[in-house]
């Protein structure tokens, strides 16, 4: 599939959806919409990818597309008015809308007519399953070993390290699977639950049958995490998370350039060690688990630089640290 990305003002660093799918995803990405960045290429940004699409101004000024993927995932997830004419555009030229917004394309009137009279569709990728029921408490029974991510804040690299834990698998001849619970994870998978979208009451269960539903698939499914436990806001998806995957291993992803939580200055992050020390007896209340490794993101920093922070954070943790996406996660997974 062809697909258009837009991620205006905010390419690349804040535009995590439209990164991961550049990296991660299948998709055939024509161009990344982007009104300060129009006339570079996408590798300029991200020179580790092997992709020189166009950067450009709006939907028109684009290739032709089969899709156009909303890139952005704002706090609060809402929709942008300046948007509208590049998703207007889009659906008038024949290409469905991929949103991953708790803002839902198909409730706005104008698009949803606009879709039905072009014949595309709106997709909107955090509207969940409507039969989500609450967690049987089984994901430890499943015949299978059970890894997840979590952080030390949003944004820390949750998503990327799950698949890079599961490509670093795969090479050393083990049988993973990656669990998207996020809007971007889903876009590059195909498939999964938006766990920030879901009841409450259901978010372990819905973690719990996805695990359930590919148990039987691979000897090792990898949970992509959200939030944190310490985030004023995001706390309970992350707890919800940790409870209904009872997972058998937790990989601890952590941000070096933050000393508070994005966007709560107020709050600050703990010490590395502290968050092993939370993590493994919020989660050991439910199931036994332990943290088996460490991803720190070091983007941007010298090599030399990066290689003393990882080494700082492996040895604050006391268990193998990586940057998953500069050195691998051979590490990690020679702990599980």
């Amino acid at each position: 599939m062809r697909v258009a990305i837009l991620a205006h003002e905010k390419f690349p660093d804040g535009a995590k959806t439209a990164v991961g799918v550049i990296r991660y995803g299948d998709q055939d990405v024509v161009a990344v919409l982007d009104r300060e960045a129009a006339g570079t290429t996408v590798d300029e940004h991200l020179p580790d990818v092997d992709c020189d699409a166009p950067v450009v101004e709006r939907a028109a000024d684009a290739p032709e597309f089969d899709a156009l993927l909303i890139g952005i995932a704002p706090i609060g997830g809402g929709f942008e008015e300046s948007w509208r004419p590049d998703v207007r555009h889009a659906i008038e030229s024949g290409a469905d809308v991929v949103a991953g917004l708790h803002y839902f394309l198909n409730d706005d009137e104008e698009l949803s007519e606009l879709a039905a009279e072009h014949g595309v569709e709106l997709h909107d990728v955090r509207n969940p399953p409507d039969d989500l029921t609450v967690a049987d408490g089984v994901a430890r029974d499943l015949d299978c070993e059970i890894v997840l991510t979590v952080g030390t804040d949003c944004s820390t690299g949750k998503m990327t390290t799950a698949l890079e834990i599961v490509d670093a698998a795969r090479e050393a001849g083990l049988d993973a699977g990656f669990i998207p619970t996020g809007q971007t994870g889903i876009m590059i998978a195909g498939w999964g639950i938006p766990i920030d979208r879901t009841i409450s009451d259901f978010t372990n269960g819905a973690v719990e049958r996805m695990l359930r539903q590919k148990a039987d698939e691979h000897d090792y499914l990898v949970v992509e995490g959200q939030g944190s436990l310490f985030h004023p806001a995001y706390s309970a998806v992350t707890c919800g998370i940790l409870h209904g995957a009872m997972a058998d291993s937790l990989v601890l992803c952590h941000d070096p350039g933050r000393e508070t939580i994005g966007g709560y200055e107020s709050f600050p992050i703990p010490d590395p060690a502290e968050a092993v020390d939370l993590y493994e007896t919020v989660g050991s209340a439910i199931a036994p688990t332990r943290v088996v490794g460490g991803a720190v993101n070091t983007y941007g920093m010298e090599a030399d630089a990066a290689a003393e922070t990882v080494e700082a954070y492996g040895e604050a943790i006391g268990v193998p640290a990586t940057d998953p996406v500069r050195y691998g996660a051979d590490d990690i997974v020679s702990e599980l």
